[in-house]
């Protein structure tokens, strides 16, 4: 699973990646500013950002030109983005700032400086929310697939009971339903109803004509 940090600290990037790095997580993005981090998504000019899924972001608030709870909010407003997960990583940790960042959309946070056993256990946390969420929706994409596919079987045995099997024209019990179905428009509409029926009379042939040719 993706995880980008974003941190103005050079140093604070490094701790971070060589701890994830050493857990497991191989798949780690950095940026040094939130709007390195808005290039690297994409988010800058609307377009998808870099290949690679990000599952998590790790954000720092104390940032130049532009801190975490800004950032984290108009992450939050794109879409595609919002339920990726944000999880504050700051040495502000009053309550004042951490209401702000959960106000913006912020899933958690984690206090400077960074303990390694706390950071992994919260990421953790929060991948294993997110592969819940991901298998939760693909159980929903299959099961909408499974409605799908009975909703045009379903059609097409209506269809089929609509029609005679030798010839493929409307059968009995079509024009049943379509004349009683008439017949109570007229009723309600006080409208006259008209009914054509034709009949095919096939030729009887003779016995003399039926007879086997013999040579």
């Amino acid at each position: 699973m993706g995880i980008l940090i974003v941190d103005d600290s050079a140093d604070d990037r490094l701790l971070l990646q060589s701890i994830l790095s050493a857990a497991g997580y191989d798949q780690l993005l950095v940026a040094g500013s939130a709007a390195a981090a808005f290039r690297l998504r994409g988010l800058d000019d609307g377009k998808h950002g870099a290949a690679s899924r990000v599952d998590l972001i790790l954000m720092d608030i104390v940032m130049p030109e532009m801190n975490g709870i800004e950032a984290c909010r108009q992450i939050k407003a794109v879409e595609r983005f919002r339920d990726t997960p944000i999880m504050m990583v700051t040495v502000k940790t009053d309550p004042v700032d951490l209401q702000l960042a959960f106000a913006a959309g912020a899933l958690d946070y984690i206090g400077k400086p960074i303990n390694k056993i706390e950071l992994l256990t919260r990421v953790r946390s929060v991948l294993r929310l997110v592969h819940e969420i991901d298998r939760r929706r693909a159980r929903e994409q299959e099961l909408l697939e499974v409605m799908r596919q009975l909703q045009e079987a379903n059609q097409m045995l209506l269809r089929l009971s609509s029609l005679d099997g030798l010839t493929g024209i409307t059968n009995r019990r079509q024009f049943d339903d379509f004349l009683d179905q008439e017949w109570r428009r007229a009723v309600r509409e006080l409208t006259p109803l008209s009914l054509i029926m034709l009949a095919w009379v096939l030729p009887v042939r003779s016995p003399a004509e039926t007879r086997p040719l013999s040579i």
